[in-house]
């Protein structure tokens, strides 16, 4: 859907009647990125789903975020604008450590929430140079991809792999790009499932193998869970550590707060069995989160964002009494990035998570109040 598709709807009056709910997220990503929305259909998403309010969350760049905010404006649904990417943490104490990345030590996931809205092309021409170090990175770890897949498998980065994304590409489209050749080439869900067990070794596990085996019957997730298993089992035999793409942490921050926005931690925690299927168990910052938490509030992060569904209730206790603790605000958003996902979060149903409610509202009015165009 784009934004022209959305007016000609609204001005059509061919909007069902939804009833707003509680019910809010700030991390919607959009072909921008990877996503199968559009930023217009991301918002028109929210909405049909009841949604009081959304944000956008792209990779590594903020050029969604205008068709975002018209979308929002012609639904009547409050939006806000944010951006997501990694930083280099090696001048910190935490270097050779696994923090929240899930494929390389020294390196987090963050987030900059509430742009104003005269900083949005500002923010995303401070992105432009880390984007293109990363199509850098990106075009060699393809070339690794073809050197473990048969040559019918192969993929080019320039014929598969870009016309993927819109703005950023991430491994997630070289991912999808490999997960088309796969359907390409294997007919039914049986012969996929042979080539990511036999042809490429993957493990599949018994969820993410049940919903293959439908992929004919939900045809708009048969890639996506092709790609969950990509991710979660073949990144680490092609990836490659990212170096000029990664800003340092205190650039990030200092770029964050030059243009008015809330720099946020991502707090990602121990996986065990995930939701999304597309990660491995895997130990990330939990056994260190107090030292960490003291360090983000030493650089000068203002708030730490999570996800309710991501983590355990034991977790999310921690990290809310370790937010109180440094005094940052708390942000929760869905990372959505797969048709499979829900944009409905059911855990703002429980009242210990109002405050994220509360501080989706926050986000939005703050970014009004600091908008000039």
């Amino acid at each position: 859907m784009t934004v022209d598709q959305l007016r000609a709807k609204v001005e059509a009056g061919h909007l069902p009647q939804v009833n707003r709910t509680h019910y809010i997220n700030n991390h919607i990503h959009t072909t921008h990125s990877f996503s199968p929305y559009t930023p217009a259909a991301a918002v028109y998403t929210a909405w049909i789903n009841g949604l009081a309010t959304a944000g956008i969350m792209d990779h590594d760049t903020t050029s969604g975020a205008r068709e975002f905010l018209e979308a929002g404006r012609l639904l009547d649904m409050p939006v806000t604008v944010g951006v997501e990417c990694r930083v280099d943490m090696s001048r910190t104490p935490f270097v050779g450590r696994r923090i929240n990345n899930p494929d390389q030590d020294s390196c987090a996931y963050v987030a900059m929430h509430c742009i104003p809205h005269q900083h949005i092309e500002a923010v995303d021409e401070w992105f432009a140079p880390y984007r293109a170090a990363r199509n850098v990175r990106n075009r060699a770890m393809c070339e690794n991809i073809n050197k473990i897949v048969p040559d019918y498998l192969a993929i080019d980065f320039d014929r598969d792999v870009l016309p993927l994304s819109v703005s950023a590409v991430t491994e997630r489209h070289i991912l999808f790009a490999l997960a088309k050749k796969i359907t390409a080439a294997y007919k039914t869900p049986d012969e996929v499932l042979y080539c990511l067990k036999e042809v490429l070794g993957l493990e599949v596990s018994p969820r993410v193998e049940r919903n293959i085996k439908g992929g004919l019957d939900t045809p708009e997730f048969y890639e996506y869970d092709i790609l969950g298993v990509l991710k979660s089992s073949l990144v680490e035999k092609f990836y490659i550590d990212a170096t000029d793409e990664l800003p340092d942490v205190t650039d990030f921050l200092d770029m964050v707060h030059r243009f008015d926005g809330i720099a946020a931690y991502a707090y990602l925690g121990d996986v065990g069995d995930s939701v999304t299927g597309d990660k491995k168990a895997q130990k990330f910052e939990d056994d260190y989160l107090d030292s960490l938490m003291e360090t983000l509030k030493e650089l000068g992060f203002d708030a730490v964002t999570y996800m309710p569904t991501r983590n355990t209730e034991a977790q999310l206790d921690r990290v809310m009494e370790l937010c109180e603790k440094y005094g940052f605000m708390q942000i929760s958003g869905e990372d959505i990035n797969s048709p499979r996902q829900s944009f409905v979060c059911r855990a703002y149903d429980n009242p210990k998570f109002k405050h994220l409610i509360d501080a989706a509202f926050a986000l939005i009015e703050r970014e009004k109040r600091l908008s000039v165009c």
